[in-house]
């Protein structure tokens, strides 16, 4: 039978893991927002020499495990002498992984603005940067934003990968818990509720986000 009550002396620990589950989650979707953008631009005004090796690197994150990257970052990097902590592994790695297909949500709602947007802005003296930073990357993203807010859910969920460089968050702190109780379903389901009230957190807020944003549209 199930048995909670072994629980509560684990419950700072548990805590803190889904405190740093949330520190790793949003700070990646900073990351992958505003390298999302990069990447879109880039992919589309960029110089060809240029969109060769931001296309070839979006292709190879798109193409590769989460988990095969963040050893990459962790462990492969650190063979020429960069060492990058566990944690900020698990930042960047997720940041990157999720750029790219933000990158093509922007890069889509960037095509579907009207030209007459770009035209007008012209007309009235913006230059080309101009308008891409006052009128169309505004309404691109505004745009994205519901699928763009889809990949920071999945992204909350794919924290857990970063448990096998060490790093405490929610699915080690739990794996702590049962390597010492021997109970793994009491803190597998408590650690799934914790994921479960995060997202519905997350959904709100970004539903509330979506609303605020409909005007725009």
């Amino acid at each position: 039978m199930l048995d909670f009550t072994i629980v509560p002396p684990f419950a700072a620990a548990i805590l803190t893991g889904a405190l740093w589950t949330v520190i790793i989650a949003a700070s990646a979707a900073v990351i992958s927002f505003a390298g999302g953008v990069l990447i879109a631009l880039a992919t589309l005004y960029a110089p060809r020499i240029a969109q060769y090796p931001v296309r070839f690197i979006s292709w190879v994150l798109m193409g590769t495990p989460l988990l095969l990257q963040l050893y990459f970052i962790y462990y492969g990097l650190s063979q020429i002498g960069v060492n990058i902590p566990a944690i900020w592994t698990g930042i960047i790695g997720l940041g990157l992984h999720f750029a790219v297909y933000n990158a093509d949500i922007i890069r889509i709602c960037i095509l579907g603005i009207d030209n007459g947007q770009t035209e007008g802005a012209r007309s009235i003296g913006f230059s080309k940067v101009q308008t891409l930073r006052y009128v169309i990357v505004p309404q691109a993203v505004v745009r994205a934003l519901p699928q763009i807010g889809n990949n920071m859910i999945a992204m909350l969920k794919d924290t857990a990968v970063v448990s096998v460089l060490g790093v405490s968050e929610l699915v080690l702190a739990s794996q702590q818990a049962i390597s010492e109780t021997y109970r793994p379903f009491e803190f597998y389901l408590v650690a799934a509720a914790i994921y479960y009230a995060i997202n519905v957190v997350l959904e709100f807020a970004l539903r509330r986000a979506d609303k605020k944003m409909e005007f725009i549209r």
